[in-house]
């Protein structure tokens, strides 16, 4: 495992176990509950090799019938205990498993959608792993406290049954299973160690897969499909290796522990067969020995195999410790936008260097940048999704700085449209009233033919109404736009940054949709609206352009002054 991982584990580890405490005291109604009926069940378990040995020393020995039908009725009364007692006990024990793992499943989404983001290294895929398959494991556990109280009730109540037939086969029982359970215990931080490390190299392989299934249309385009194969091959080859790691670890434990366990048996049943031909015991008597000896085994292996389910358990833990406890992205500010005023003093982020820009209310402002690092660092941090720390200089949002901005009212003020947009399995007005504060009123006919989404309705049967699956891959990547377009143009949010939004179409449609975006956002309102674009539709209908190289502004003007004056960049837009 490597040192990373080993660090991370260390630092989730008390909250892990606060948090496996917590999942416990929620359901400490049903677990007592459950715990106790099926306790119940081991101690009748228990119990049915003591009846019939009881019945075959007394009424079958002495040929009484009557006698004998009373004690076949308690027998059955036993069996009919045992039943019921197993059945409601395992049925309230599932349910609060279940209600667990989906109270730890909506924990974790929720912490992961906060507003404020999360500071993980984590994969998309390997956080969809944690809240999904760790919040199961780690609701497990509700399964290992009953589990470890019904065994180690089985394993005493034979111990005294044994003690009260012959007290050395009682002793057998009683110092065997804490010797056997110490020495098993020594391995319980490998197999911890072992788990973990699978966990992770599992949920990392689900993360790269994630990334290429969502990036494999551009990956086509790049012709780089051999090389992320390759890096797949590998990250499934770590996951392959930890979890047979994992699982060698846990077959010798669990064969170990069977093999002891069955010896302990032998032992016990062997010391009451020379203990009866010794006249010790009676033949009832030797019954029971042998009826509990071979019934202690299943509680024997239970104990020995909990510590398997508990590393399991207390591994998914730690790791849903790691995002529940992971600082958030952003502060939580208390400040407004007053309008949509965005002022950039000295502003510093990845390759931006010191950019002084301001784009007042009302205005429609391109951005051209040469470098496409800049661009994509321009478009994170005027998102508002950066932490402020990254930031160096001043960013300020509607007189407001970056820093103390509330999350919520930051994203109803500025909404950032990114250029690889997702859509979502559902409808086409689905996905673009997404982010309307009230989609009751339907979309607006203007939001349509601005962003030339009505066409992508036009072109099927049933118009807004078809069916879109997950991240629209049903659609071609120009109707994907035009949707994503129309779900941003649809907020009607102050401040509007766009990023490339109209790579994917042809010009005809580029120009409709660049008048469109002017006329929406710019006929009488008070909208600011950053487009960031090397597309010459979208510059010609700006107030103002701005040409940033190397992290720097080194122009500005209107798009026909610049082309006019700039050579730079009238080759990098007119083409």
């Amino acid at each position: 495992m490597s040192s990373d991982g080993a660090r991370r584990i260390d630092q989730g580890k008390e909250p892990g176990l606060r948090l496996l405490r917590h999942t416990i005291a929620n359901q400490r109604v049903a677990l007592a509950i459950g715990t106790a009926l099926v306790s119940l069940h081991q101690v009748m378990e228990t119990l049915v090799p003591v009846a019939i040995g009881a019945i075959i020393d007394g009424p079958v020995t002495s040929g009484d019938v009557p006698t004998l039908v009373v004690a076949l009725e308690g027998l059955a009364a036993l069996f009919v205990v045992l039943t019921y007692s197993w059945r409601f006990g395992a049925r309230r024990l599932v349910a609060a498993i279940e209600a667990e793992s989906h109270r730890l499943r909506v924990t974790v989404a929720r912490r992961i959608l906060d507003p404020r983001g999360v500071r993980t290294s984590l994969r998309i895929g390997e956080l969809l792993a944690v809240a999904t398959t760790d919040a199961g494991r780690a609701a497990q556990i509700l399964h290992v406290v009953p589990a470890t109280a019904a065994a180690i009730t089985a394993v005493a109540g034979a111990a005294v049954a044994l003690l009260l037939v012959d007290v050395p086969l009682g002793l057998l029982v009683l110092l065997g299973t804490p010797a056997i359970l110490v020495a098993l215990d020594r391995a319980t931080p490998l197999l911890t160690r072992r788990m973990t490390a699978q966990q992770e190299a599992v949920a990392r392989a689900s993360g790269l897969a994630t990334d290429l299934v969502t990036g494999l249309r551009p990956l086509r385009g790049l012709g780089a499909e051999p090389a992320a194969a390759r890096r797949y091959r590998e990250a499934s080859a770590d996951a392959l290796a930890a979890t047979l790691r994992a699982t060698r670890a846990a077959g010798v434990y669990t064969g170990t522990s069977a093999a002891v366990s069955a010896l302990l048996s032998v032992a016990v049943a062997g010391v009451a067969g020379w203990a009866a031909l010794a006249g010790r015991i009676s033949v009832g008597e030797l019954i029971t020995v042998v009826g509990l000896a071979q019934f202690v085994v299943e509680p024997l292996g239970t104990l020995a195999a909990l510590p398997s389910s508990w590393a399991a358990s207390r591994a998914s833990a730690d790791r849903l410790s790691l995002v529940l406890h992971a600082p958030p992205l952003l502060p939580a500010g208390t400040g407004t936008p007053s309008d949509g005023r965005l002022v950039l003093r000295g502003l510093g982020y990845r390759s931006l260097r010191g950019m002084d820009l301001t784009v007042a209310p009302g205005e429609l402002l391109g951005v051209l940048a040469h470098r496409p690092q800049d661009a994509e660092a321009l478009a994170d941090v005027l998102s508002g999704q950066v932490p402020p720390e990254d930031v160096r200089g001043e960013l300020t949002v509607g007189g407001v700085p970056l820093g103390a901005l509330d999350p919520v009212a930051a994203r109803r003020t500025v909404l950032a449209e990114p250029h690889h947009s997702d859509l979502f399995a559902g409808t086409l007005a689905g996905n673009i009233t997404a982010g309307m504060c009230d989609p009751s009123g339907g979309i607006p006919p203007e939001v349509l033919r601005a962003s030339a989404a009505g066409q992508v309705a036009d072109t099927h049967p049933d118009g807004l109404d078809q069916r879109i699956v997950d991240r629209g891959s049903s659609l071609s990547g120009g109707q994907r736009q035009r949707v994503a377009l129309a779900r941003a143009l649809a907020r009607r949010a102050p401040v509007l940054v766009l990023h490339e939004p109209t790579t994917a179409v042809d010009a005809v449609t580029e120009q409709a949709v660049a008048e469109g975006i002017a006329r929406v956002r710019h006929d009488g309102g008070e909208h600011t609206t950053v487009v960031i674009t090397s597309s010459p539709a979208l510059l010609a209908v700006a107030d103002r352009v701005v040409v940033v190289d190397d992290g720097r502004i080194v122009a500005a003007g209107t798009h026909a002054e610049l082309a006019a004056t700039h050579p730079t960049y009238r080759a990098a837009v007119l083409r």
